[in-house]
């Protein structure tokens, strides 16, 4: 196991996997050393090629993370300023990023909290988590959530979501497909790691072209972007189709085995 601690953010690795802690007292709040920081946990995350899968999750009981830290943007810490590599949070704009990301999210995640929630992959939710994009109330607007929440759940709810401002819990997540699991607390972080357990032994180089094209084909049309896969015109999906890996799952399959992935 191998430890990091750059104050308010922590990490643990263990094999492929890495934890990431936002523990920044009392409510997790992100102010812009805690978004670079996490942004260079990320982009090292994302540059080695050991690392298979990230879970993000926060330290406490009460809050994953509100958002932004009013309080640091009172006392001069621009709301526009530089928040990193990757954006707010360090994942929302993080370039890139083909390895996938589980948020494990307790307490309160609303406003950026929310965003940054929305980032990741998968969300597992203890069932004390509860949501909101309260923007509205404060004459601003969720920027992030605006742009992606009409896209993960149906257009009406997003809106409603949106333009209220109003609470909703892990049960109604889950109900819209926000979230993947429901849990306990004390099951959440082990919830999360058997699921990383579980990605970790997938294959790294299919796992890269699926964010790739998720990522990429987001704004293409239908036809344009099979015809980029099909030509191998994706990095990740040229990498794969030239790949070790390519050749071991058919051999897996009619030797009937696990297939062994290199990631090469």
């Amino acid at each position: 196991m191998q430890m990091r601690d750059d104050g308010p953010v922590r990490t643990r690795r263990e094999g492929g996997v890495l934890e990431v802690t936002l523990d920044r007292p009392k409510a997790n709040a992100i102010d812009l050393k805690t978004s670079r920081l996490m942004g260079e946990v990320f982009r090292d995350f994302r540059d080695d090629d050991t690392l298979r899968v990230a879970i993000l999750r926060a330290a406490g009981e009460r809050f994953f993370c509100p958002g932004w830290d009013l309080k640091a943007a009172a006392d001069g810490d621009a709301v526009d300023g530089d928040y990193g590599v990757g954006g707010f949070g360090g994942l929302q704009e993080l370039p890139g990023l083909n390895k996938p990301v589980i948020a494990a999210v307790q307490g309160i995640a609303c406003g950026g909290g929310l965003e940054l929630a929305l980032s990741c992959d998968l969300i597992l939710a203890a069932d004390t988590a509860s949501f909101a994009l309260p923007e509205i109330r404060s004459g601003t607007v969720a920027d992030a959530a605006s742009l992606r929440l009409p896209k993960r759940i149906p257009y009406h709810v997003a809106m409603d979501l949106l333009l209220t401002g109003r609470w909703f819990d892990a049960e109604e997540a889950h109900r819209w497909g926000l979230v993947r699991e429901i849990t306990t607390p004390e099951d959440l972080l082990p919830k999360a790691w058997e699921l990383a357990r579980e990605l970790e032994s997938g294959p790294p180089l299919v796992f890269a072209a699926i964010k790739e094209i998720v990522r990429e084909a987001e704004a293409m049309r239908f036809n344009d972007a099979l015809n980029r896969i099909t030509r191998r015109q994706f990095p990740t999906v040229d990498r794969l189709y030239s790949s070790e890996d390519q050749l071991e799952g058919a051999r897996a399959f009619a030797e009937k085995r696990d297939p062994v992935w290199k990631g090469r």
